[in-house]
């Protein structure tokens, strides 16, 4: 299983990037895929995810409204779209994935990092004030 992140960049405050998260060398029916972040000197945080079970999708609150994850499952790859960025928004975006999730407790559980099997190399976004 592979995961290939990209799409990051260097932005002004206000502008928009779209990550996207190729996934590769699985067939799995019941799947998530999230997408986490990294700031210099914070802890490692989710940002959002999608799963193929229910299709239901989650936000952390800070990008909620301006984050929007999505998925093309003919190319197998799940894309971040990011609009309205703010230099705390900075940080290396990684995204994630795991198998037969529960959907009854994922809205609780997307965020744990330790839930996942699978990630991707990081795609660093810069946003400049």
């Amino acid at each position: 299983v592979q995961l290939q992140a990209s799409g990051g960049g260097l932005v002004q405050s206000g502008g928009s990037l779209t990550l996207s998260c190729a996934a590769s060398g699985f067939t799995w029916d019941n799947y998530a895929i999230s997408w986490f972040r990294r700031a210099p000197g914070k802890e490692r945080e989710g940002v959002s995810s999608i799963n193929t079970k229910d299709g239901r999708k989650y936000y952390t609150d800070s990008v909620k409204g301006r984050f929007t994850i999505s998925r093309d499952n003919t190319k197998n790859t799940v894309y971040l779209q990011m609009h309205n960025l703010q230099p705390e928004d900075t940080a290396v975006y990684y995204c994630a994935a795991t198998t037969d999730i529960q959907t009854d407790v994922w809205d609780r559980a997307w965020e744990k990092s330790y839930e996942y099997d699978y990630w991707g190399q990081g795609t660093q976004v810069t946003v400049s004030s």
